[in-house]
């Protein structure tokens, strides 16, 4: 069994200054049996990082409508069941179970605070100015404040198919961005720059090899990468290579919606 110890000293080998911002994608059954469970994961977190964010999304908000925007990434019309079990957001819905239980125990902190996205909020402890960032704009805001800190990219038992801020990376070599709509108290609110599909996203992994520290704790495979150089790979490759990190899966709407617009002839 894994004790609260075994992750606390697991993640001081990653040897990350505790000063050092991080963004956290934890899952807790990746390291199998552990003792306080999601608890004790949190608690090492919250031991060796004075700040942390982590992803509360909550797509359970979202509605399709019957029109929109072409090429959007989505059939529209098609949600007129999923439409009806959509829920209001409130800032404090739980967090989607995708997000997996770590991010919802730091959502119910005393101390954390959430980000007002209706869709893609996020939550941390010691990063007001980090959530200040975001808007319904912009909602990767947050992420690009904490390139600016000098923050580090945790994924602990997950790979870079949940690693958000390579979202950033795609939307700063201009990879076509979304809109969704998202249930809110004050009606249905349009969601702009919406990001693409990350299926395809651990073809960026060998890229990135240099710069990884990587780690096991119990089963898991904990990953620590800092966040502005490997947005800066990222980057790289997008502009050398427009198709790069696009998944395969057929039927996948936003993949075949950036396709669609790189096939197109340069005016």
């Amino acid at each position: 069994m894994i004790s609260f110890r075994d992750i606390e000293r697991g993640l001081q080998d990653l040897k990350i200054p505790s000063q050092t911002p991080v963004i956290v994608h934890a899952s807790l059954s990746a390291f199998g049996d552990v003792q306080g469970g999601a608890e004790s994961v949190l608690g090492a977190l919250a031991r060796c990082y004075n700040a942390i964010l982590m992803p509360t999304f909550t797509y359970k908000t979202m509605i399709i409508p019957s029109a929109g925007p072409e090429n959007n990434g989505l059939v529209y019309g098609s949600g007129r069941q999923s439409n009806l079990m959509a829920e209001f957001y409130n800032p404090t819905m739980p967090a989607d179970k995708m997000m997996w239980v770590v991010a919802e125990k730091l959502r119910n902190l005393p101390a954390a605070k959430r980000s007002s996205h209706p869709i893609l909020s996020f939550s941390g402890i010691h990063m007001d100015a980090v959530l200040n960032k975001q808007s319904i704009y912009n909602p990767l805001g947050p992420i690009q404040e904490l390139a600016n800190q000098q923050g580090w990219v945790l994924l602990l038992g997950v790979d870079h198919t949940v690693n958000t801020s390579l979202h950033l990376a795609e939307r700063l070599s201009g990879r076509k961005q979304f809109i969704r709509w998202a249930l809110t108290p004050q009606g249905i609110s349009e969601c702009p720059n919406f990001p693409g599909c990350s299926d395809g996203f651990n073809a960026i992994a060998p890229y990135l090899g240099s710069i990884t520290r990587q780690i096991n704790i119990g089963n898991a495979t904990v990953q620590a990468l800092p966040l502005l150089p490997m947005l800066d790979v990222t980057l790289e490759l997008l502009r050398k290579m427009p198709g790069a990190l696009l998944c395969d899966i057929p039927g996948c709407e936003r993949c075949y919606a950036v396709r669609q617009l790189l096939a197109q002839p340069l005016a």
